[in-house]
């Protein structure tokens, strides 16, 4: 039996979503070791899997690797469609779970794109290979396509930097109790929206805001000038998106974020991908209080919802056989 556990992911934004530049997309994100996913996987003669969304990835991982089956049993899930990178950690466990259990060796990152994962960005392939503060490099622009491409056909975005984080960082995470964060066919069109329609412009503001703050910043491990910029770096994303999700946040991640912005222990905060997360960068001492604050900000704007301190996660996934 083959173990796998990984946490999840906060996706802070792109660099580009304007067909004018020559890289398209580019992500940026961090690894966080909470929530967690955990599963394991033995062999068998058949897809025996006790979660709906992990037996698509199973079956395809059985035929990729061409065995005649495995049993999966996932016993620490992510939220689903939460903006925390649910999809990619699942597709990924899931083959290296399987591939362990029949002592194979695969690589996550060639295989991704035929389990559908890292076709836009590969933050998510990337902290599941490494962890860390990690940006990635995009897609030639060359390569856009209005119609959505089969899967398989396209490689995972290259790591163009990564850093470790402090240790003493924390993240406050948000989820309010609303509908999904946008996800599969529903998702792709709505990206496909943007590039079409996005300001070029707000690209050369994201690319002097990625170079000259937020890298030197988290090289320098600088959490204050760090969680300016990746709160900038949401406001600038959510231009692009605002057409689409209702304003510069999804209602209501723009109160949240407003409402932790008052506290004055929060570096920084904003929507992870299409929400509804909402994070806030803090230390470690002071995290309870702007958990605290969090719950706050869900009562003031008349929502439930679950909070939680993650710590960031600067290591891949954890394989046990």
């Amino acid at each position: 039996m083959t173990r796998v556990s990984v946490g999840s992911r906060l996706h802070f934004g792109f660099q580009n979503l304007s067909l004018a530049h020559r890289r398209l997309y580019g992500g940026v994100g961090v690894a966080l070791a909470e929530p967690r996913l955990e599963l394991r996987a033995e062999r068998s003669e058949t897809v025996d899997c006790d979660d709906e969304a992990a037996r698509e990835y199973v079956a395809a991982v059985v035929d990729h690797l061409d065995v005649p089956g495995a049993r999966v049993r996932v016993d620490d899930d992510l939220p689903r469609h939460a903006g925390l990178g649910s999809g990619t950690q699942l597709a990924l466990a899931s083959l290296v779970a399987v591939a362990g259990a029949y002592d194979r060796s695969v690589d996550p990152r060639a295989v991704a794109p035929e389990l559908g994962r890292g076709g836009r960005s590969g933050i998510g392939v990337a902290t599941f290979e490494g962890g860390g503060f990690v940006v990635d490099g995009g897609h030639p622009t060359e390569l856009f396509t209005t119609a959505a491409p089969e899967r398989g056909e396209w490689t995972v975005p290259p790591v163009v930097a990564r850093h470790e984080l402090p240790d003493d960082w924390r993240f406050v995470l948000v989820v309010p109790d609303v509908s999904d964060g946008r996800s599969g066919e529903e998702e792709d069109q709505s990206m496909r929206t943007v590039v079409e329609r996005a300001d070029p412009t707000l690209a050369e503001d994201v690319a002097q805001l990625v170079t000259q703050h937020l890298l030197p910043a988290v090289a320098s491990g600088d959490r204050t000038a760090f969680g300016a910029a990746v709160n900038r770096l949401g406001r600038l994303n959510g231009a692009w998106y605002a057409d689409e999700q209702g304003g510069v946040y999804r209602p209501p991640a723009g109160e949240l974020v407003a409402g932790l912005a008052d506290e004055s222990a929060v570096a920084g905060a904003g929507q992870s991908s299409w929400g509804p997360t909402v994070y806030a960068l803090t230390g470690v001492d002071e995290a309870e209080r702007v958990a605290d604050a969090a719950r706050d900000a869900l009562t003031d704007t008349d929502h439930e919802g679950h909070v939680r301190v993650a710590a960031p996660r600067n290591h891949g996934a954890v394989v046990d056989e």
